[in-house]
């Protein structure tokens, strides 16, 4: 899907309630009203939301499809959390990108952009068992934020890594972003593991696939998660990446069922079909991402609202008036 094409789409579904009778009913109005209220109020009188973005491969560029629908809704977003793809799309928002330019640079996207996963590396993985550089990753997202510190960014944002020879979890919220991107998506068993702040990092997506924990360090009291998930039952591996690829699903399935009952609310784009290496399938993994957020919209905002409520009725009282 083009970006005009994704335009069209995101005009579609903005135009879909226009076409029906509008609701007019007090439960209708009364919501449209506290929406507006909710999403116009400073963060002292809400939740403070937080976004967070799970692991998924290519499948993650489904994240940018739900970031549009929601940006599009002026849903209010505080913090933002990701791991492996949902880090590089994360730090790019976080960043400033606009949804324009966060679609343009997923489209760039191929499955040697970031790294020097080759057809030539990949024989020199299988047959001499020489893992391969992730420092292409670093050099690009360095060159989209202009090196940016976490601190520098107009959002708060922590992206998740883990400790080869520890297995910890480690959550990054300072220093150089580039870096911590580069250890949150760094694939075990293709890259080499990165060492960094005396610690030997890879892929976060072995032990925090849907980063919730890291979004309520941030200060996040309410969250809604981008969840990208691979349907390994109906993968059939071809190939020692395929087999990599399945095992690291289903152990990011298995974390995942627990994390969901953290998140507040869950947006899940249909891409579970999407192979970890099929960039030619982007322009579908985001175009799933609109479809997924845009039909889950009114709920979240529903769910959101009544979160909302303890801090915004103080404001709703009458004043004293003087005896």
């Amino acid at each position: 899907m083009t970006r005009r094409a994704f335009l069209l789409a995101l005009a579609l579904i903005a135009a879909a309630p226009a076409a029906a009778a509008p609701d007019l009913s007090a439960d209708a109005l009364l919501r449209d009203h506290l929406w507006r209220e909710v999403r116009l109020a400073p963060p002292e009188r809400r939740p403070k939301v937080g976004l967070v973005l799970s692991a998924g491969s290519l499948r993650g560029t489904a994240h940018v499809g739900v970031i549009s629908v929601l940006e599009g809704a002026g849903f209010p977003i505080d913090v933002v959390a990701g791991t492996s793809m949902g880090a590089v799309v994360g730090s790019m928002y976080s960043g400033g990108l606009t949804v324009p330019e966060l679609w343009k640079t997923a489209l760039a996207v191929k499955v040697d952009s970031g790294n020097n996963l080759s057809g030539r590396r990949l024989i020199s993985l299988v047959l001499f068992d020489n893992l391969l550089s992730s420092e292409k990753t670093e050099l690009s997202i360095r060159k989209t934020l202009g090196g940016r510190r976490f601190d520098q960014l107009k959002k708060p944002f922590a992206c998740v890594s883990m400790d080869v020879y520890t297995g910890e979890a480690i959550i990054f919220r300072d220093g150089d972003v580039a870096t911590a991107v580069r250890a949150s998506m760094n694939l075990p068993g293709i890259f080499q593991p990165l060492e960094y702040r005396h610690r030997y990092l890879v892929d976060g997506g072995v032990v925090d696939y849907i980063p919730v924990d890291a979004a309520r360090l941030l200060g996040a009291e309410w969250t809604i998660a981008s969840i990208t998930e691979n349907d390994y039952t109906a993968a059939r591996p071809k190939s020692v990446l395929d087999s990599l690829e399945q095992v690291i699903d289903i152990r990011g399935s298995f974390l995942s069922r627990a994390q969901r009952k953290q998140a507040n609310f869950l947006i899940e784009p249909q891409v579970g079909d999407i192979g970890m290496f099929e960039a030619a399938r982007i322009p579908e993994a985001m175009e799933k991402g609109v479809i997924a957020a845009a039909k889950k919209l009114t709920a979240a905002e529903q769910s959101l609202i009544l979160a909302s409520i303890p801090k915004l009725a103080p404001g709703w009282a009458a004043p004293e008036t003087g005896r």
